[in-house]
């Protein structure tokens, strides 16, 4: 099985224009997935302008669809709409956010309990294979993101639940460019193995109570 990696809903022909993809029926659908996984990733930042003819020209589609994927946007809270200056990346706010972190911990920690009972010998080997990549890297280190956030979608989909891992994309939207907290990759790497052993074992308690300390246990960095 191959794991979707953070929800990449992204296709693109040879010049960049958005081609169909296998569970999108419009193009209203791709254009929202792909600039709703730019604000995930960072790509688009917190208060920056989006201009819709500058997003049609990039995904090589015309500006309805656009305006109708910004307006399904603004209805999950990631953009803001306004008469004037058309939308904008929402900004992070602290209360929001502290509320999203206890909500993915209690939906994670679901997730880590349904995928102990699924995952298989090739889910443990690229989760294995994620942590390590993040323990050689310093702190400073730009590419731990992606790598974490693999590992973590990775969970959610051997989870097998598509509810789930929807709201996990909605979730990730909202901290924009994934969680951060104030640790070490090293001591997040440490917890990643607590996770994975519960998960090898084949054990749901286990692998909830590790992941829902690993969310909650430490000061979140705004």
């Amino acid at each position: 099985m191959t794991p979707i990696s953070a929800g990449r809903a992204s296709t693109a022909g040879a010049a960049g224009q958005v081609v169909p993809g296998p569970g999108y029926v419009s193009k209203t659908d791709m254009v929202a997935a792909l600039i709703r996984e730019q604000i995930i990733t960072g790509e688009l930042a917190a208060g920056e302008q989006l201009r819709q003819r500058d997003l049609a020209q990039r995904f090589q589609v015309s500006q309805t669809p656009v305006r109708e994927a910004l307006r399904r946007l603004e209805s999950e809270g990631l953009v803001i709409g306004d008469t004037h200056r058309g939308f904008t990346v929402v900004g992070p706010d602290d209360g929001p956010v502290e509320e999203n972190f206890q909500i993915r911990a209690a939906l994670e920690s679901l997730g880590a309990s349904l995928a102990a009972r699924k995952i298989d010998a090739a889910g443990i080997a690229r989760l294995k294979e994620l942590n390590e990549q993040m323990r050689a890297l310093r702190d400073d280190d730009p590419r731990y993101a992606g790598l974490n956030r693999e590992f973590h979608f990775t969970v959610y989909e051997y989870a097998r639940s598509p509810l789930l891992l929807s709201l996990m994309r909605l979730l990730w939207a909202s901290l924009h460019g994934g969680p951060k907290v104030a640790r070490t990759h090293a001591e997040s790497a440490r917890q990643h193995d607590a996770i994975l052993t519960a998960l090898a074992a084949g054990d749901p308690a286990a692998a909830a109570a590790g992941t829902y300390q690993h969310i909650m246990g430490v000061e979140r960095a705004h």
